[in-house]
């Protein structure tokens, strides 16, 4: 598929990935970010991950549950 020309290249060499959702389009659909870190350098990967989601936080989904 199309998606997958994304994440290919990062699932062969085994690099750490992770994908945030940050923004909501006008027509609702979600907008996100891909990070990449080096070889098993999971640990920064997710301080960066945590720092962007505390500054950006998640998008608010129209009609969500919220308990």
């Amino acid at each position: 598929t199309p998606m997958a020309a994304y994440t290919a290249v990062f699932n062969v060499t085994g690099q750490p990935a992770i994908s945030l959702p940050v923004h909501l389009s006008e027509a609702g659909l979600p907008v996100g970010v891909q990070l990449v870190a080096p070889l098993f350098d999971e640990a920064t990967l997710i301080r960066v991950a945590s720092q962007l989601e505390s500054v950006i936080g998640w998008p608010e989904t129209p009609g969500a549950r919220t308990s």
